[in-house]
């Protein structure tokens, strides 16, 4: 914020140098130079009052946009937890079979082997 602030405070302090050197070096009465450096002022003012209100709602939507993507981020984050507990729990049965199955397949296995070792040592 300090380098905003700092590019803001040297931007109004060199149009302002560069409004009263302009008034200053054109020919002019002093009743006119006088009505010229106040409307020049007041037009600066409103410029300044304007980049400070576009500042302050910037700000304010800055806030406002965070807040939402926090609790966006909180919404998506419960829903991902709910989303993997029901995928757990629709898996978790199947696990349990394909471990079965798996026992099953070893079993064979070694039934197969048992029945190979027997016909080796038969012949």
């Amino acid at each position: 914020m300090s380098k905003g602030k700092s590019i803001l405070i040297g931007f109004i302090v060199g149009g302002t140098i560069s409004a009263a050197t302009t008034l200053l070096t054109t020919p002019s009465s002093g009743r006119e130079l006088r009505y010229r450096v106040k409307q020049q002022s007041i037009e600066w003012k409103k410029i300044v009052d304007d980049i400070i209100q576009d500042g302050l709602r910037l700000k304010d939507q800055i806030a406002k946009t965070s807040k939402e993507g926090v609790a966006l981020i909180n919404e998506l984050t419960q829903e991902m937890k709910t989303s993997v507990e029901e995928w757990k729990s629709a898996i978790e049965p199947q696990q349990e079979n394909i471990h079965e199955y798996l026992e099953q397949i070893q079993a064979s296995i070694k039934e197969l082997e048992e029945k190979i070792n027997e016909k080796k040592s038969e012949a």
